[in-house]
């Protein structure tokens, strides 16, 4: 095969260097790297002889001109994959890649553990009330334990929104650690999958009525954008806490907003925004029943190693014609597999 037929590149940055070492190793790839200001003569070529793009998956790290969507495809006439750095594709536009042939796999899975503990990690922050205590001790001379009485979050009841990767280990950590009650809320499992996953299946708004503790683990997408709003806030408990580490979006931050000013609910913690990050006086940021970070939940040390790897070999897997197993676009396959023959001459792997 000869040297450096397959096309990768990349914007501003990887999830983890080893992800360059690992694609680098093969003489028949080249990968390339651009800048977000990168100037159209040196972009272009970049661009139109790229097979692969693995693309950052947080909207305000990359320019919106790379994201994955028409104009972008317009200008990569040869681009066969798209790989996303994490499990999230709030870059790409799946659609207009799957017009256009152009598969689409991201990383599920590769953060789950890191994403999972941040859960946890929120969940009890928001019991026992420690971000308040900790502010209250370095502000005031004398404090009153008893005005920061918290709850135990032993034998209490979680509702997740996603079962995914995530969502599973948040329900293996809170049934294990907390003995739990996990209700879920996922439409595209079924009551038997999610039983053996953990959790009980239940539509959303039982879920919201019943959960103590309510967690959104999903992707952003058509079904899921704008799904937690006013009527959801209002049909939770007023004791529950609301946790995202999913995106911004899924949930409306006026309308969470409302329900923290109005007391609905306890608190909140909030790991992704719909600007991130999001400004310094961002309004939420004033209540003191508000735990936030700045969409960190799945960045560890061990969690970027983890993505980078399996980014690397997925992508290597597939430009050698093997099937990934983290196809977001999966009936984009039988066109997909003619275009990727026509350009390098052999068919990759045809099952469905």
């Amino acid at each position: 095969m000869p040297v450096n037929t397959k096309r990768v590149f990349y914007v501003k940055y990887l999830a983890h260097n080893g992800y360059a070492d690992v694609v680098r190793s093969r003489p028949d790839v080249r990968l390339d790297k651009l800048e977000n200001e990168a100037p159209d003569h040196l972009a272009a070529p970049v661009l139109a002889e790229a097979h692969a793009y693995q693309i950052g998956s947080a909207r305000d790290e990359i320019a919106p001109k790379y994201y994955a969507h028409r104009e972008l495809l317009a200008r990569t006439p040869n681009l066969l994959l798209v790989s996303t750095h994490g499990a999230g594709y709030d870059t790409v536009d799946v659609r207009a890649c799957t017009e256009a042939g152009v598969l689409v796999v991201n990383q599920s899975g590769g953060n789950a553990e890191s994403v999972a503990e941040h859960v946890l990690a929120m969940l009890l922050t928001l019991s026992k009330r420690i971000m308040e205590t900790d502010r209250a001790m370095r502000s005031e001379a004398h404090i009153e334990r008893n005005d920061f009485m918290g709850t135990e979050a032993l034998g209490k009841t979680i509702g997740i929104v996603g079962l995914g990767n995530i969502g599973r280990r948040v329900t293996e950590l809170c049934r294990g650690l907390l003995r739990m009650r996990v209700l879920a809320y996922d439409p595209y499992l079924s009551s038997e999958t999610i039983s053996a996953r953990g959790a009980e299946k239940v539509e959303l708004d039982e879920l919201l009525r019943r959960a103590d503790y309510v967690s959104i683990s999903c992707p952003l997408t058509d079904e899921t954008r704008a799904m937690i709003g006013r009527r959801e806030y209002a049909l939770m408990q007023p004791h529950a806490y609301f946790i995202t580490t999913a995106r911004g979006f899924i949930h409306d931050e006026d309308a969470l907003l409302d329900a923290l000013r109005n007391k609905k609910i306890a608190g909140a913690g909030l790991d992704v925004w719909a600007k991130e990050p999001p400004p310094r006086d961002h309004p939420l940021m004033r209540f003191e029943n508000v735990l936030v970070s700045p969409h960190t939940a799945g960045v560890t040390k061990e969690a970027r190693r983890n993505m980078g790897r399996i980014a690397a070999e997925q992508l290597l897997d597939t430009l050698d014609g093997k099937r990934p197993p983290r196809i977001v676009n999966p009936e984009v396959w039988p066109r997909y597999v003619q275009r990727f023959e026509r350009t390098f001459g052999f068919a990759p792997e045809r099952a469905s």
